[in-house]
């Protein structure tokens, strides 16, 4: 039986910059789209040991706004990826698009290329919020590109952002309704967070920008979920909802922390083999965040690795926590991934006690899980729950 690998392919270039986006992403309006597919198949073949002999089971186009990529490029990439591992039509392939017209257009050779699944920065169905988050795209648009979505690609998912300016409960349920009758079996939702570094940081720092404080943002996630659960979609992520088999396979590969490699600028992977040490090694790779240098490396060298380094046990675990406590269904814990450490070898017993008496935290020998109303808290009580030194 082959091993798994899923792959992430970043596009850095956006139309334009969105003030609440802390993501690398960069405006250029004059891209060379051959040097582009021509650097992305050297570093592909410079991985082509870890990516040789795997069954490929999920890639993802990023961004940036991966949809501004001409069709022929995510070809390429996909053509090359399958002559190194192996693709069948059970392989997930997202690409991430906006909702403009000129993106809509290409859907359809998007999915000749070999995309099967994409996911729609919708964020709003509310045109002055989507002035106020700097979208270019209008309600009508966003739409239409979900219904042509709908046509084409045998699985889509789309985004909303809530806890917005001003906004109340029961805008946001009237919102979320109307997307629902739009959706066909997965949603993301984000609660607008401020992000350091971007223009809304400094708006919200200034008091130029305000949003719901934590009691109503809460009401908002509480009957979100009520509703959503109504409508037989499982929040099976803190931030995604789907439908029975709609899940997504590649951002479940992070969740559940298994093996996947990222190409392009900024891109991290994630590659852990057996190690005769620690009984498994996780290497942690990132290749150079700004567009020019990623090319520039790829032309002079082959690769644009910025860093390359094996991960101590204690960066493993604290990551391994963080993402699988994300996941509803928390995690399933083997001792053989960390050497026949136990599940109370990596975390603060006392803390759990605590936690689960507070029912924020349910925890048995091998089964760890965030109550719904831990959930909640996911970023405040991970890092507390791990032990500090192991």
């Amino acid at each position: 039986m082959k091993e798994d690998l899923s792959i992430y392919v970043h596009w850095p270039f956006c139309l334009s910059k969105c003030p609440y986006c802390d993501f690398n992403s960069h405006l250029s309006n004059a891209v060379d789209h051959n040097i582009w597919l021509r650097s992305y198949i050297i570093e592909l073949e410079h991985f082509g040991d870890i990516i040789k002999n795997k069954y490929i089971k999920s890639i993802f186009f990023g961004g940036g706004t991966p949809s501004l990529m001409e069709p022929f490029v995510v070809a390429g990439i996909i053509d090359k990826i399958s002559e190194l591992g192996y693709i069948d039509n059970k392989t997930e392939i997202t690409l991430e698009a906006n909702p403009t017209s000129f993106e809509i257009e290409k859907f359809k050779n998007f999915n000749l290329a070999g995309v099967n699944r994409i996911s729609i920065g919708v964020q709003s169905l509310k045109n002055d919020d989507l002035k106020l988050l700097g979208r270019n795209h209008d309600n009508k648009q966003a739409i239409k590109a979900i219904e042509a979505a709908t046509l084409i690609f045998p699985k889509l998912s789309f985004d909303l952002i809530y806890a917005r300016t001003n906004q109340a409960l029961q805008e946001w349920k009237e919102e979320l309704q109307e997307a629902m009758n739009l959706a066909s079996g997965h949603i993301s939702l984000y609660q607008l967070t401020i992000e350091k570094g971007t223009p809304f940081y400094k708006l919200f720092r200034d008091g130029n920008l305000t949003i719901p404080n934590q009691d109503d943002a809460a009401d908002m996630y509480n009957w979100t979920n009520f509703y959503l659960e109504s409508k037989n979609y499982s929040r099976y992520e803190i931030s995604n909802y789907a439908t029975n088999g709609n899940e997504c396979i590649h951002n479940l590969t992070y969740w559940n922390y298994n093996n996947y490699l990222g190409i392009g600028p900024g891109a991290h992977s994630r590659i852990t083999s057996k190690d005769s040490i620690e009984g498994t090694s996780t290497e942690s790779i990132m290749m150079w965040h700004k567009p020019e240098k990623w090319l520039q490396s790829i032309k002079d060298s082959g690769q644009a690795i910025q860093t390359n380094n094996k991960l101590s046990l204690q960066e493993t675990v604290e990551e391994f926590f963080m993402m699988g406590l994300r996941l509803e269904n928390g995690i399933s814990f083997d001792s053989k991934r960390f050497n026949g450490r136990r599940l109370f070898d990596l975390i603060d017993q006392k803390t759990a006690e605590y936690y689960i008496k507070l029912e924020l935290l349910d925890c048995s020998e091998n089964i760890i899980r965030l109550t719904k109303k831990g959930l909640m808290l996911h970023s405040y009580l991970v890092p507390r729950l791990i032990k500090t030194q192991i």
